[in-house]
């Protein structure tokens, strides 16, 4: 067994990763807000809202396509060179890109070339936060005690909740502006704000040290031969458990809180402060509960905890409506708090770790990385697309139920044929055997 890191790297690696994660969260509800309040008419202009509406969902959609392809070339970088520079190379394409949305003239300036670089800069954005969270997360696990994984882990699902926090808190305080300069200006600084994410995130990554894993399998890996998939051939297995697992937990990640807020504050009519408040409150909540689920996986495993939070996550989701449709303040941050706060972290959390354990670390950030953002692009780009055309078809939510009742089912089967990896030695390399036997060793 590898001796534990140095407790400094520790430290500067899970704040490397947490500052990270935050950025690329900001980014991704930044513009999914954003598109549920303002980008649908400056940018989609049309006759019914919801159409325009859908019209942002699908640029939202879009930013998740270029996500497996930046997992695939940053995560074969991060094998190759090093965590350290495709973490910083992260932070600038995605920072760069939300400071270019905030820049953008809308339709009524330039016409149809308005949507057109806002779909380019959303397939930047999605290209760097293809490797950025993978990244994040494979760079504080394989420098944290063995026996502490889980928790270490979490420091990126923790950015998933303070970046969350701090969008919405953003856009809820520029809401308060009178509606004529909102639209005018407004809505930009969240995303000129960015670029202080990018600053701060580089100024902690650049003194980060390479992981000793990483140093070793680098030396190992010189004589061998691995190409762009080679993880996916070394890991099959493991690949199509990732996608599996991320149907449920990414459909609910961007469900509640994308499409959750557009349907609270326009369909409902109750107001988008309202719809804001409630997911900061969640947000909040999670800020106590991603770590604390990151050290139950370490106690019980990933899988048990896993499991729980995609079986109350589905359970909790018709409540979830019934309770915002009775327009009670309390009721609606309630059904936020449960389903956002208490619920899907569970899922989040031991996620974390547990995909870094399946790969060898020859191939872990490919691996992960990869295979991460193909299920992105299957449940959390579509699901708020999705779910408002399930809508706007039947006029009720029951159909969006069945819908993530349905990738719910497909996440908890590949949870049944996943390993449980907590005890994993994630230093050993298994380059020369059978990757499963690695995963039972």
């Amino acid at each position: 067994m590898a001796q534990a890191p140095a407790r400094p790297q520790n430290r500067r690696a899970a704040v490397a990763a947490l500052v990270g994660t935050v950025l690329e969260w900001y980014d991704f509800i930044i513009y999914g807000t954003a598109a549920a309040i303002i980008l649908n008419t400056l940018f989609f202009p049309s006759e019914d809202p919801l159409i325009g509406t859908l019209a942002a969902f699908a640029t939202y959609a879009v930013g998740f396509l270029a996500r497996p392809l930046g997992g695939l070339v940053l995560g074969r970088l991060g094998d190759r060179i090093g965590r350290k520079a495709v973490l910083v190379l992260t932070l600038f394409l995605m920072g760069g890109a939300t400071t270019c949305i905030g820049l953008l003239p809308t339709y009524a300036t330039i016409g149809v070339a308005a949507p057109i670089l806002l779909v380019v800069l959303r397939l930047v954005q999605g290209f760097g936060a293809g490797g950025e969270y993978a990244g994040a997360v494979v760079l504080s696990v394989e420098h944290a005690n063995p026996k502490s994984r889980g928790l270490a882990g979490s420091a990126a699902p923790l950015g998933f909740s303070l970046g969350t926090l701090l969008a919405n808190g953003v856009f809820a305080l520029f809401l308060l502006m009178p509606t004529e300069q909102f639209e005018a200006w407004g809505w930009r600084i969240p995303f000129l704000l960015g670029a202080g994410c990018v600053l701060v995130g580089y100024l902690i990554r650049r003194k980060i040290e390479e992981p000793a894993a990483f140093e070793n399998a680098k030396e190992q890996a010189r004589t061998k031969q691995t190409g762009l998939f080679s993880a996916i051939r070394r890991h099959p297995r493991s690949f199509f458990i990732v996608v599996g697992t991320r149907m449920g937990e990414n459909g609910f990640a961007y469900l509640l809180p994308v499409f959750g807020v557009a349907y609270v504050a326009t369909t409902l009519g109750l107001g988008q402060p309202l719809a804001l408040w409630s997911v900061m409150a969640a947000s909040a909540v999670q800020v106590i509960t991603v770590p604390f689920y990151g050290m139950l996986s370490d106690r019980i495993g990933r899988k048990p905890v896993y499991a729980l939070g995609t079986v109350v996550s589905m359970l909790w989701l018709t409540p979830f409506f019934l309770l915002v449709g009775t327009g009670s303040t309390t009721a609606v941050v309630l059904a936020f708090i449960v389903g956002l706060g208490l619920a899907y972290p569970a899922m989040l959390s031991p996620q974390a770790a547990w995909y870094a354990e399946l790969f060898d670390t020859e191939f872990r950030l490919t691996g992960f990385a990869f295979s991460r953002e193909v299920g992105s692009v299957l449940a959390g780009g579509l699901a708020p697309f999705i779910a408002t055309a399930l809508f706007a078809w039947s006029g009720h939510w029951w159909p969006i139920v069945a819908y993530m009742a349905l990738l719910s089912a497909i996440t908890l089967v590949a949870l049944a044929l996943g390993p449980e990896t907590v005890h994993r030695d994630i230093d050993v390399s298994s380059i020369d055997e059978d990757p499963q036997d690695a995963l039972r060793s």
